[in-house]
């Protein structure tokens, strides 16, 4: 099966399809309401020249791990906003195992972000925007639900996907 829907950047159209992968399917209220904390916390990136991206992590209605993007104010290639919520949720939760639990993100998990994840045994990935240069969770390439892993996150795209767009490209078009 063949999943369509507009790429963020690139504008290719195409993917293939996996049992846990969907695009812009049947968001919720609380969906919406958590993707809107990701963009709260993709803005605080800004404020230190970051590349605007954010995360929440839910579990059973609650919001355990938080962040966005510190690798210039923190001079950290870890620092993305997916790894600085996993670390933040895996305090919050006493270990790192975060199993039931869905990130918030407002870009594609890249393959660092994209192993952790699946490492952390998360159960769901839920993100804005496609990014066809690093995407790990389908545009480039598929690690959320890579054969062979002992482990597949299912994946939803697309929620608040024109904030989220809007977001990065207005950031690179002042960095231009």
């Amino acid at each position: 099966m063949t999943v369509l829907g507009p790429d963020a950047v690139s504008g290719r159209k195409e993917k293939t399809d996996h049992p846990l992968r969907t695009k812009r399917a049947g968001f919720t209220e609380r969906d919406h309401l958590y993707m809107k904390e990701a963009l709260e916390e993709a803005q605080k990136a800004l404020a230190h020249g970051d590349v605007p991206v954010g995360a929440v992590i839910v579990r059973k209605g609650r919001i355990i791990g938080r962040g966005h993007n510190r690798r210039e104010a923190d001079q950290d290639v870890t620092a993305h906003a997916e790894i600085l919520a996993l670390r933040e949720a895996g305090a919050y939760d006493g270990g790192w195992r975060l199993e039931g639990a869905v990130l918030y993100v407002t870009l594609e998990p890249c393959p660092m972000c994209a192993a952790a994840i699946v490492q952390a045994k998360m159960a769901q990935v839920i993100y804005g925007v496609d990014d066809p240069r690093l995407g790990a969770a389908g545009s480039l390439l598929n690690l959320l639900q890579f054969p062979g892993f002992h482990h597949d996150v299912a994946i939803r795209s697309g929620l608040e996907a024109e904030a989220c767009s809007n977001l990065l490209k207005d950031f690179f078009i002042e960095k231009r």
